[in-house]
């Protein structure tokens, strides 16, 4: 009798290791997978430095979050105090664009010809459905001449089949460095509550800024995840091993 308890009881003890290593493991799996989604949640320019005087290809990068709507709107504003005297947008199918241009409150000297007129925002209006859960839409668009100026903010309003609209404004707005060093948002929820972080030197122009942090981050964390449930299943494992 002794002896078939004693065995009863490290079978029991074997069954609850076993559970909690692949509890443990499949929590990590989770934390692999879910980090990397919500950190490429941001609007965000493809390329976002460029140098003064020269002519701009950006492109905006934007991603569905709804599990019920599509994007089918984008809307993009540009700046009136350093206005762009130029900007032309890309054919992309599916979608149809049309710039805006507007009289400025305050005129612009750019070199020696006043600007009274400029283009102020970019729509971009989908044609069909839109963009849907878990796609990514490219807007491209050549702005210039790139304004001798540290940088430049341009919020998008992006609109949903529902009628909702995320306003991608002030630090979560898509910003293009000029003369001003590189600033990246560490945001891994996707909330804006983050502050920025400054790089400790100007990127080159017309250089990328590198990979996107959060989703360095998320790939690092996720990682991480996998790399503890691992642990907890290698210590189960060894649990398992029968004493003397």
């Amino acid at each position: 009798m002794t002896i078939t308890m004693t065995i009863t009881k490290k079978k029991k003890r074997t069954r609850t290791s076993v559970a909690a290593a692949a509890t443990a493991f499949l929590l990590g799996g989770a934390l692999a997978l879910a980090i990397p989604m919500s950190a490429s949640a941001h609007v965000v320019l493809d390329v976002n430095t460029a140098a003064p005087g020269s002519y701009a290809l950006l492109t905006f990068r934007v991603p569905t979050e709804s599990a019920t709507a599509t994007t089918t709107s984008v809307t993009v504003t540009l700046p009136t105090d350093t206005p762009f005297v130029s900007v032309r947008t890309v054919p992309i199918p599916g979608w149809e664009a049309k710039v805006i241009t507007t009289t400025l409150a305050t005129p612009v000297k750019i070199g020696d010809t006043t600007i009274t007129e400029a283009p102020t925002s970019i729509v971009w209006t989908a044609t069909g459905a839109g963009l849907g859960e878990s796609e990514l839409g490219l807007f491209p668009v050549s702005l210039g001449p790139v304004p001798d100026t540290g940088q430049i903010a341009m919020p998008v309003d992006q609109g949903y089949s529902d009628g909702s609209v995320v306003a991608w404004a002030d630090e979560n707005a898509p910003t293009l460095f000029i003369n001003d060093p590189v600033v990246v948002h560490h945001d891994d929820d996707g909330d804006g509550d983050e502050p920025p972080m400054a790089t400790t030197e100007p990127s080159a122009p017309h250089e990328s800024a590198g990979p996107d942090p959060t989703s360095v981050a998320g790939v690092v964390l996720g990682g991480g995840g996998f790399a503890l449930g691992a642990i907890a299943l290698a210590v189960s494992l060894i649990r398992r091993r029968p004493t003397a």
